[in-house]
């Protein structure tokens, strides 16, 4: 296809929104036609996100089903929970979708209910529903209609542990992530837990009783090993902006394994997996705005325990650039297109 598509973007004002804005208004094959915002509406987006100036000439303004329904294709950058009202309507009208919220994430009615907290408005679209990671639904994200964008999370600690569990190498029974985000993970809404004042010079965890990504890590491990899941999920708040870091822990079933080689040739033909030579520590500066997810995997003391280290932005490969990623994929782009970006240092 070389024609460009059009596409909107719902929900424009947040950090997720604004990162789709800055990697969609240099891509080759797209013409965003709205941005919408009720809050904002009528305000230039240049206005609000000044590093647009001179790339985008649009205002936000409010949702309008009959206006998004002449796009090809429409992202929605939401809180959780407003995606699946509009999707149905736009889906009849053949507009495509990409959900970088949870709306469509997980594939149980019931439990989407009990981690979300409210009933699922179009619970028939979860079966339909191709979720996003583009290193294992690839052929399926060709001709999806609706994309379930995968969490910042859960893209970090799959594609670490995927290789492992898919070779049959580890318990699967035990697993560990021990995962941190920087602060924009929380989202851009103002909060006394994310002020600088709160966050500098400070690390904890949270949500270790339960975090709304753990079903979803666990659900797509479950589908990689084809057998039962035990995970135990950390997630923590670290004093940077952008990035996730995931140690993530597996026994070894028996023997030695060339693991550096599983990994190298999982992810030869991935354009935005980096399996680090062997030995390596990636940090999150390396891949900080940029799509990449960076990999080492290491066998401690030649013990029995497996140890991945995994690396991504939260708000690219963890969001935006995953998005496009998606998008690029379902309309026959080049996979990269629009996501040549190197990562930023310092």
């Amino acid at each position: 296809m070389t024609d460009k598509i059009k596409v909107g973007i719902v929900g424009g004002t947040g950090y997720t929104g604004v990162e789709l804005l800055r990697l969609l208004a240099l891509h080759p094959s797209v013409e965003i036609v709205a941005i919408t915002s009720r809050s904002e509406a009528g305000m230039p987006v240049a206005q609000m996100f000044p590093n647009l100036r001179g790339y985008l000439d649009l205002a936000f303004s409010q949702p309008d089903s009959a206006v998004l329904a002449q796009c090809d294709l429409v992202f929605f950058a939401t809180p959780n929970g407003t995606a699946m009202k509009l999707v149905p309507e736009l889906l009849e009208k053949g507009t495509r979708i990409v959900d970088l919220a949870a709306d469509f994430r997980l594939r149980d009615e019931q439990e989407w209910q009990h981690w979300y907290g409210e009933s699922h408005a179009c619970p028939e679209l979860l079966d339909q529903a191709v979720y996003g990671l583009p290193e294992v639904n690839r052929a399926q994200l060709k001709t999806a209609n609706l994309v379930a964008n995968p969490g910042c999370y859960p893209t970090a600690v799959q594609l670490g542990f995927l290789p492992l569990l898919e070779a049959g190498l580890v318990d699967s029974e035990h697993l560990i992530a021990d995962t941190k985000s920087g602060v924009s993970g929380a989202g851009r809404g103002a909060n006394v837990g994310t002020l600088l004042s709160e966050t500098s010079e400070s690390m904890k965890a949270y949500g270790v009783a339960g975090h709304r990504h753990w079903p979803e890590i666990r659900q797509g491990l479950s589908l990689a090993s084809e057998s039962k899941i035990g995970l135990t999920f950390v997630p923590h708040l670290t004093p940077m902006i952008r990035g996730i870091h995931a140690t993530l822990y597996a026994p070894l079933k028996s023997g030695k394994k060339d693991l550096q080689n599983l990994y190298e040739s999982r992810y030869k033909n991935e354009p935005f997996v980096d399996v680090m030579p062997a030995g390596s520590h990636p940090e999150t500066r390396s891949v900080k705005g940029a799509n990449h997810c960076r990999l080492a995997v290491h066998v401690p003391a030649s013990g029995n325990t497996v140890v991945v280290l995994s690396v991504i932005d939260n708000l690219v490969k963890g969001a935006a650039g995953q998005a496009v990623q998606n998008m690029n994929i379902m309309f026959g782009f080049e996979e990269d297109a629009g996501l040549k970006i190197i990562g930023l240092v310092p």
